[in-house]
């Protein structure tokens, strides 16, 4: 695993705004950068992050299915109890789902690390599947890159597949926050994948979802939702108004209720209680005293955090970091600390991606710090042996 610098495409933003990547660049930093990529090997590829993402998502799916049994599991994730059948219908009737992705600790001498899972609503979809795919294909053409270089990313490939076998015949709403340019990017990018394999599509603001006398969720038109991916956490969703309307309604959901166990990084603690020693995974347990300094060698999260909001960690040498936010009114799990690697100064993130029950490819994120926020730069890689 190496970190090689290249130069930029010189007319890459031209054809960012063409294909609706709005937002490459946040508060005039850079997002996209594509000023370095990250070199593996396939072996690398193929032993330490792929293999992995797939044993662990196996492993996430049988832990589902004891959470889903269990009202003192769900109790220690802190589910609201109304939604604990609502919750288990949908995984034991099946529904549906279609993407999620691991972050992992990599430094390219393994293992990878489990360090969270984000398999409710995870972004950097679109930059993962197509625009890193994207910059590959022309840096081959300008000679950058040899032309056996390769990437590991069955994304787009994947998602199509997925929609393909939803069988889904009546319209498919796309929701997002209004006003947030990467939530649409994502929307947007799902909604033209689904849009490929046949299905009749919409985008909704997700404040422009109504409810109607029925029970049913509505858009402006008093059009009736039959499917609709929300890129909205199910978390909020239990303690919004119209989470009590969920159990009656007749809408199918993606990501369906049951991601909500894994989204939960209660979940962490479990797969360390159930798989201790994994190489894998973490040591990993409640945080019961979150009043105290957090011990040397170990990172607090809180069970409802993204983008390292609201994250402490101690290194063993103790060095303390904190990234503030909103995510206080949830437990805390203390998790073993697994350093990012560092390269040329920055702390790099591998994130796994997984396209229904598949691992399918890869995203790098890094930052000027060890903990991983919403600004911290996407970077694409490469296969070359």
């Amino acid at each position: 695993m190496q970190r090689i610098a290249i130069d930029e495409r010189p007319d890459w933003r031209r054809t960012a705004k063409r294909l609706g990547f709005r937002f490459h660049t946040i508060d005039g930093e850079p997002y996209w950068d594509e000023r370095a990529y990250y070199r593996f090997s396939l072996a690398q590829v193929e032993n330490d992050i792929e293999a992995p993402t797939n044993e662990l998502h196996a492993m996430c799916m049988d832990l589902v299915e004891r959470v889903v049994h269990s009202e003192e599991l769900l109790e220690r994730l802190a589910i609201p109890p109304a939604f604990h059948e609502l919750i288990r219908t949908s995984w034991v009737e099946g529904h549906p789902h279609l993407y999620g992705r691991m972050d992992f600790s990599y430094d390219g001498r393994g293992p990878a690390r489990l360090l969270e899972l984000n398999y409710d609503t995870p972004t950097s979809l679109y930059e993962s599947a197509a625009f890193q795919w994207g910059w590959l294909e022309e840096c081959m053409a300008l000679g950058r890159l040899p032309r056996h270089a390769d990437q590991f990313n069955s994304i787009e490939d994947q998602l199509r597949q997925a929609f393909s076998e939803l069988g889904i015949r009546r319209p498919f709403y796309f929701a997002s926050i209004r006003g947030s340019a990467e939530d649409r990017g994502t929307t947007d990018y799902l909604r033209g994948i689904a849009e490929q394999v046949g299905i009749a599509t919409r985008h909704i603001d997700l404040e422009d979802i109504g409810l109607n006398a029925e029970g049913r969720f509505v858009d402006l038109e008093e059009r009736w939702i039959p499917h609709l991916f929300k890129l909205h956490p199910w978390e909020f969703v239990f303690h919004e108004p119209f989470g009590a309307a969920l159990a009656d309604c007749d809408t199918q959901f993606f990501e369906p209720p049951w991601k909500a166990l894994l989204s939960n990084k209660g979940i962490l603690p479990l797969l360390w209680e159930f798989h201790e020693g994994h190489p894998n995974l973490l040591p990993c347990h409640l945080d019961t005293d979150a009043a105290k300094p957090v011990p040397k060698g170990w990172v607090r999260k809180p069970f409802f955090s993204r983008e390292g909001a609201n994250v402490e960690l101690c290194t063993a040498a103790g060095e303390a970091f904190r990234v503030d936010g909103p995510h206080t009114d949830a437990p805390y799990i203390l998790q073993a600390c697994a350093p990012l690697p560092r390269f040329a100064g920055n702390h790099t993130l591998i994130g796994s991606w997984v396209i229904g029950d598949n691992a399918a490819g890869m995203g790098i994120r890094e930052d000027d710090g060890p903990i991983t926020r919403d600004s911290s730069r996407f970077l694409p890689h490469v296969i070359l042996d």
